[in-house]
């Protein structure tokens, strides 16, 4: 049985969270935070701890089972985007150029292999 886990309008961009995302996508949950723990990126801190709460949401449907015996792997992981903030920075002669603050919707799905 499957568990969800989503994320609504972190304020970074989804191209640069699509990056660590991709290393992680099919794998086992145990490799996947092992990665994810040693990745510099800005992304992967709050890519584990939305990685953590699809487990804790597994184990909340299956109280009956164990983490360690179910084998849990990445079943699906996206990322859409979010909500956009506009802003004008000042640029010479008197014009503006837009500053497009860019932001994300991020979405895991764990299954168990058994």
């Amino acid at each position: 049985m499957e568990a969800v886990a989503k994320l609504s309008d972190y304020p970074t961009t989804p191209r640069k969270a699509r990056l660590v995302i991709d290393l992680i996508r099919g794998m086992k949950v145990s490799q996947a935070l092992g990665i994810l723990t040693f990745q510099p990126q800005h992304a992967a801190p709050v890519i584990k701890k939305v990685l953590l709460s699809a487990v804790a949401n597994w184990q909340q449907k299956n109280e009956d089972l164990k983490i360690e015996e179910a084998e849990l792997f990445v079943k699906t992981i996206f990322i859409d985007g979010g909500r956009m903030l506009k802003r004008m920075r000042p640029a010479p002669q008197g014009r503006g150029h837009r500053i497009r603050k860019r932001s994300h919707h991020l979405t895991i799905v764990v299954d168990s292999a058994v």
